[in-house]
């Protein structure tokens, strides 16, 4: 029953009220539910209501409490010596009265200690393989689902790891949070992904407020905002681990930035990427660059031309055009390249994304792709094969570079500072053709 405190005593008047005698004073009845039978004056109609609502509130209450206990009775009575998991039936009695299973269920119903399951939560080697396995199924049956944060209060650390970004290619950042999940797959350790605005007057308080806010273990950083100065010194000032992906090495910038870091090798794969097409004998060369405020974009010019050059080729600047790395600016990037005067025989695009909307720009111009018009892309996304003819470009493993710095950041704890190298290679498909005569 749920005590009453005296300061919150409920006061009943007593039935053998009498309006002609002043004598008789209106006393508390000391049993609340003590069975006696009262017909109250209308005057106490509203208190008799609330004291009704009171009452059932309370009933209602103490029901539930006997229930769950007769429930955890089953189930104990049910628990061998051995401390073997409850019986299926108690499980499927209790699931079907409570929404939510916590750490306590659980160890009620595995006949353990709530420190025992937690160890097996988080992979504790001492715990027997028995034990492990009656716990876990438990876990599966009755759908527990640890919360990171209270975890990471108990055991005075993260469980949280954080992807940031501001890049408009959907299926770049799709394979990035694919790779990060699969480095954090069996670690206890959770992804929180978080978009941000470059460009915003507000962008540093606003990471600021989401690591702070989400106690992260520690931050991958994706390109092109693992470039800016600014949010790496407020990495550090916050005192929390990350690591940087991106095309140009920390060692090579000005001055050099000191942190972990997944490199590729951009301007290797389209230096391949360059020598293949000045070997196909292309001369007229059209080019829709990336977003020159990412540095892979001009690392991947810089390859292009570099392989062009084994060939003596160079790309005019009259069809070099600008794009984003979108759809959208590929698709008018080509339409401006394939409405020239004298038109390019073959167009590199810095991403795959870009180069798929200049195979619809060339249908509308009636080309045949690779009779007529050479397309070549890069990042070697899931596109670049569902697409016809499947598109030569050049691979780009990022579903490996994010698994990598995932790995990396829970495995060194922000202990050790490496530079990981990722290269880029040139994948020939049926995009790429001999130059027409």
């Amino acid at each position: 029953m749920i005590p009453v405190s005296r300061s919150r005593q409920i006061y009943i008047r007593r039935l053998t009220f009498d309006a002609h005698d002043k004598n008789n004073r209106h006393k508390p009845l000391k049993g609340l539910f003590s069975g006696q039978k009262a017909v109250y004056p209308r005057s106490f109609t509203r208190t008799l209501t609330i004291v009704n609502a009171i009452s059932k509130f309370i009933i209602q209450h103490n029901q539930k409490t006997h229930r769950k206990k007769r429930i955890m009775a089953k189930l104990s009575s049910s628990a061998q010596t051995s401390r073997e998991p409850a019986a299926k039936d108690a499980v499927e009695d209790f699931l079907k009265r409570r929404k939510k299973a916590t750490i306590n269920d659980v160890a009620h119903l595995a006949q353990v200690s709530k420190k025992t399951v937690s160890r097996v939560i988080n992979n504790s080697p001492s715990v027997r393989e028995e034990t492990r396995d009656a716990v876990n199924d438990i876990i599966a049956r009755v759908g527990f689902r640890p919360d990171p944060q209270a975890r990471g209060l108990a055991f005075r650390r993260s469980f949280l790891l954080g992807l940031v970004y501001d890049n408009p290619n959907a299926q770049y950042i799709v394979n990035m949070q694919m790779g990060a999940l699969d480095g954090l797959r069996g670690s206890g350790t959770e992804l929180v992904v978080h978009p941000c605005d470059w460009r915003s007057a507000n962008f540093l308080e606003d990471i600021r407020n989401f690591v702070e806010s989400q106690r992260l273990a520690g931050v991958i950083i994706l390109p092109p905002i693992a470039e800016d100065r600014d949010l790496l010194a407020l990495m550090d000032e916050l005192d929390i681990p990350y690591i940087r992906i991106t095309a140009r090495s920390g060692e090579d910038a000005t001055p050099p930035i000191h942190a972990q870091q997944i490199v590729s090798r951009d301007r290797e794969g389209c230096r391949q990427a360059g020598a293949h097409v000045g070997e196909l004998g292309h001369t007229r060369i059209g080019y829709i660059s990336g977003n020159l405020a990412y540095p892979s974009a001009h690392e991947r010019r810089a390859g292009f031309d570099a392989g062009l050059a084994e060939h003596d080729v160079t790309i005019a600047p009259e069809l070099e055009v600008p794009g984003d790395y979108s759809f959208e600016s590929g698709y008018a990037g080509a339409r401006t390249l394939l409405s020239h005067a004298n038109p390019p025989t073959a167009l590199i695009c810095a991403n795959d994304e870009m180069a798929a909307a200049a195979y619809r720009a060339a249908f509308e111009k009636g080309l045949r792709i690779p009779e007529d018009l050479t397309i070549i892309g890069f990042d070697d996304a899931p596109i670049a094969t569902r697409i016809y003819p499947p598109l030569t470009t050049v691979r780009l493993p990022t579903r490996d570079m994010a698994r990598i710095a995932a790995e990396t950041l829970i495995q060194t704890e922000g202990t050790v500072k490496p530079t990981v190298i990722i290269d880029a290679a040139l994948v020939v498909r049926g995009s790429s053709g001999p130059a027409p005569r």
